[in-house]
């Protein structure tokens, strides 16, 4: 069983342990991502950020 969580109304997480919340959508997990130290694509996304400004990552969700 892994930590899940969703985005309520209100823009708020809510931390539950099922896969699906309550509005029929699935979660995600509240967990980071690995880190590793041998990470293959750091150049890349360092050279993003210094093009842009900020990391795909940052932006935010898309609208749907």
């Amino acid at each position: 069983m892994f930590l899940q969580c969703y985005t309520d109304e209100r823009g708020e997480r809510i931390y539950t342990l099922k896969k699906v919340s309550p509005g029929g959508l699935p979660t995600v997990s509240a967990h980071p991502a690995r880190f590793s130290p041998d990470d293959k694509f750091s150049r890349h996304r360092l050279a993003l950020k210094r093009r842009f400004g900020i990391l795909p990552s940052q932006r935010g969700r898309a609208p749907l």
